[in-house]
């Protein structure tokens, strides 16, 4: 599955359009994206195609914010590019979301680790092909044929949470989607380890 695929809504959605939540409540949020454009990590591609988002678990429940669809490309959000993802069902690929746009292309992703894990407090779906390169197969890396944003890649990421050590490395490899890597844990911990790992630092 190509990169340039990126943006494109693969689930049912449900979205009811509503005003944007306060930006005292995304400002954490919203710091930790910036760091992550700004090292490259979400960003756009040479053809115009923006990549890349993160969401926040919401009130300790699996509710999460997360970045709106295709706002990869845009060096500054504002409280208008995030949705609140309300419910998920993997398997029959539908989300319910509310906001002014609608959620992240990668929010079934987002929901799989949330649901799994009750201790993350924030997930990021980026791209780096070096990254990628290195890290695949050496770290849990999702089925080949699970193709981003569907109910298939959700499914390998929950296995590969309930099977292998990820809960530990907490940094995964989207085999099947080109460049694409997942991190999750606090905020603080999703910019320090893929930031740490792009820039070289020893494991």
């Amino acid at each position: 599955m190509g990169q340039h695929e990126e943006g494109y809504v693969k689930f049912q959605a449900y979205w009811q359009k509503q005003a944007p939540l306060p930006w005292h409540q995304l400002q954490e949020l919203n710091a930790c994206r910036q760091l992550l454009y700004q090292a490259g990590l979400i960003g756009v591609n040479a053809d115009g195609i923006g990549y890349g988002n993160l969401s926040q678990r919401w009130q300790n429940t699996n509710q999460f914010i997360i970045t709106g669809s295709a706002t990869g490309h845009l060096p500054q959000l504002s409280p208008q590019h995030y949705a609140l993802v309300k419910q998920v069902d993997l398997a029959a690929n539908r989300l319910w979301c509310e906001g002014p746009i609608i959620a992240s292309s990668e929010s079934m992703s987002h929901a799989a680790i949330f649901l799994t894990c009750p201790w993350v407090e924030a997930v990021a779906h980026v791209h780096h092909l070096g990254l990628w390169q290195s890290l695949l197969h050496r770290y849990p890396s999702t089925a080949q044929e699970a193709a981003y944003g569907t109910p298939e890649m959700a499914f390998s990421i929950i296995q590969l949470l309930r099977e292998t050590d990820l809960p530990e490395r907490k940094l995964l490899v989207m085999q099947g989607h080109y460049e694409g890597l997942i991190a999750f844990g606090s905020l603080a911990e999703v910019a320090s380890i893929l930031i740490s790992k792009c820039t070289g630092v020893p494991e």
